[in-house]
C-alpha cells in the first residue's frame, strides 16, 4: 500500500486555510490540464540566495548549514540535495512548505516549554541524513528517494505567523524535515514570530554547526536535539557523525537555547545499557536539567525488520537516565502505559507538576515563574 502523507494543512480534523479565501491552499490544485514540473525543477525555482555559506579555494563554496560542510562548485548540490550553487552563488530553499499543522507542543517533544500550548509546525523538503526509520521520509527523503516527495505550496512567513495566530498557536517550530537545512527559511519566519510575540522552535537532527546556531540564536527559543545513538558506527549508518551531534548539544546549551534531547529507542540498535548509559552520562555532563525523552520506536520506512519498543525497555532507560543524574527524564510513544513517566515532577520534593498523557496536559501545578508549588523549586523551562 501507497506510505500516508505527511500531515498538511490539518490541526485536530480541521482544515487550516493560509487565507481568508474560501478555497483553502491545501484544496487548491494546479488545473488537470496542466502538468506540473519534476519535484526538483519545481523546487530549485522556490529558492533564494543562502547566507550560510564560506569562499573556499577554487572559486568554490562552503556551505555551513549542517555538519557535512559540503565543498560546492558550479552546479553542484549538498547533501542534501535542495541547497546548491548556481552562477556563483549558493541557492537555499525558501517561500513553501510541504508540511503544516497545529498541535500539541507536547507533541515536539518539548516538555518544558509551555505546557497544555499549541505549535504551528512547518516542514520543507530534504535532509543531511539518510535514517532507515525516518517516520517523516516523504519529506525527508525527497529528492534522494524516487518514492519520496510532497508537492510544495507557496506562503509567505507573514501567512504562517497569521495562521498561528488564528488558531490560537504559541509557538511556531520548523520540523518535518531536516530545519537545518533551511535555516534561512526558519529565520525569516521566526523574525516575523518574534514580532507578533510568539516563541519559536526548531526541531533537529542536531547536526549542526556554530555558524549555523549563531545565525539561529536571535530567532529561536527552543531547541529539540534527536541524539539517535551513541555509536559513531550507528550513526554513519544514518549518515552522520556522532561528535558533531554532541557537540552540538554543548554548543546549544553554552548559546542559552532551551535544550530538551531525545532518544529513539530502536530494539537491536542503541538499546544496550552500555549505550543508553553513555548517552545518560554525556547529557547530564553537560546539563543534570536538560530534559531527555526516551521514547518508543515502531517499524517504519525502510526497517520493518525488528517489533516495537516494549514497555520494560523504555522503563529501563528511565532508570539509566536517573542513575546518571538527570533530573528530567521522560518516556514516550507509549501513552498511559508508563506508570506517570510522562509527567513532570520536582526534582527536590517529587510532587507532581505537570500530568500528562500522550501530549496531553490534564493538570499543571507550576507556579509563577516556573517554581514547584509544594516547595517553591525552581524548574527549568521556558514557562512564561
Amino acid at each position: 500500500q501507497p506510505p500516508s502523507r505527511p500531515a498538511l494543512c490539518t490541526t485536530n480534523n480541521r482544515v487550516l486555510s493560509l487565507t481568508h479565501e474560501p478555497a483553502p491552499m491545501c484544496a487548491r490544485s494546479a488545473s488537470p490540464t496542466t502538468t506540473p514540473p519534476p519535484l526538483a525543477e519545481r523546487l530549485d525555482a522556490l529558492t533564494a540566495e543562502g547566507a550560510l555559506w564560506a569562499a573556499a579555494e577554487e572559486g568554490r563554496l562552503r556551505c555551513v548549514a549542517c555538519g557535512h560542510r559540503c565543498l560546492l562548485g558550479e552546479g553542484r548540490r549538498g547533501i542534501c540535495k535542495v541547497r546548491f550553487v548556481r552562477n556563483g552563488r549558493l541557492r537555499v530553499p525558501w517561500g513553501y512548505v510541504a508540511a503544516l499543522q497545529v498541535d500539541p507542543t507536547e507533541k515536539k517533544p518539548f516538555f518544558h516549554v509551555r505546557p497544555g500550548s499549541l505549535t504551528l509546525t512547518f516542514g520543507m523538503l530534504g535532509c543531511d541524513f539518510h535514517c532507515g526509520y525516518c517516520q517523516n521520509w516523504l519529506t525527508s527523503q525527497a529528492l534522494r528517494d524516487a518514492a519520496a516527495g510532497v508537492a510544495p505550496r507557496e506562503v509567505t512567513p507573514r501567512q504562517l505567523v497569521d495562521l498561528a495566530r488564528r488558531h490560537g498557536a504559541e509557538l511556531v517550530g520548523s520540523s518535518y524535515n531536516e530545519p537545518l537545512i533551511t535555516a534561512e527559511w526558519a529565520v525569516a519566519v521566526f523574525r516575523q514570530a518574534k514580532a507578533a510575540g510568539l516563541r519559536t522552535a526548531f526541531v533537529s537532527n542536531g547536526n549542526a554547526t556554530p555558524e549555523v546556531l549563531d545565525y539561529l540564536r536571535p530567532w529561536t527559543d527552543c531547541y529539540k536535539v534527536d541524539l539517535k545513538a551513541f555509536d559513531d558506527r550507528s550513526y554513519r549508518r544514518l549518515g552522520g557523525v556522532l561528535a558533531n551531534v554532541l557537540r552540538a548539544i554543548e554548543m546549544l546549551v553554552a548559546r542559552s537555547f532551551w535544550v530538551e534531547v531525545v532518544t529513539l529507542v530502536v530494539p537491536g540498535f542503541n538499546d544496550t545499557d552500555e549505550e543508553l548509559g553513555r548517552a545518560a552520562e554525556f547529557l547530564a555532563g553537560v546539563s543534570p536539567d536538560i530534559p531527555w525523552h526516551v521514547t518508543a520506536f515502531h517499524p517504519d520506512y525502510k526497517m520493518a525488520d525488528r517489533g516495537g519498543t516494549s514497555v520494560e525497555t523504555l522503563l529501563r532507560a528511565m532508570r539509566i537516565g536517573q542513575q546518571a543524574g538527570l533530573r528530567y527524564v521522560y518516556a514516550g510513544n507509549r501513552p498511559g502505559e508508563v506508570g506517570g513517566y510522562e509527567d513532570t515532577r520536582c526534582p527536590h520534593c517529587r510532587a507532581t507538576l505537570v500530568r500528562r498523557v500522550g501530549f496531553h496536559v490534564l493538570e499543571n501545578r507550576l507556579a509563577g515563574a516556573g517554581r514547584c508549588s509544594a516547595c517553591g523549586t525552581a524548574i527549568p523551562g521556558l514557562w512564561g
